[in-house]
């Protein structure tokens, strides 16, 4: 089972053994879920930008249509 990136509680995604399904998996409570949207605004969170070979700067310029 996975578990909540905020606070590592096991969250349930599909109901099964007694375990009804989790409305806001991934995370387990709305309150993760805030706290998770709040990390990402205040950018603590960020996706790296890994430069490739063919990534010379260039602007690729369009006609127009």
């Amino acid at each position: 089972m996975p578990q909540c990136p905020v606070c590592n509680v096991q969250v349930f995604l599909k109901s099964d053994s007694g375990n009804p399904s989790m409305p806001t998996a991934p995370f387990c409570s709305e309150r993760c879920k805030i706290i998770d949207l709040g990390r990402w605004l205040d950018e603590r969170y960020n996706v790296p930008h890994i430069a490739r070979n063919d990534d010379d700067g260039d602007e690729e310029i369009y006609p127009d249509c």
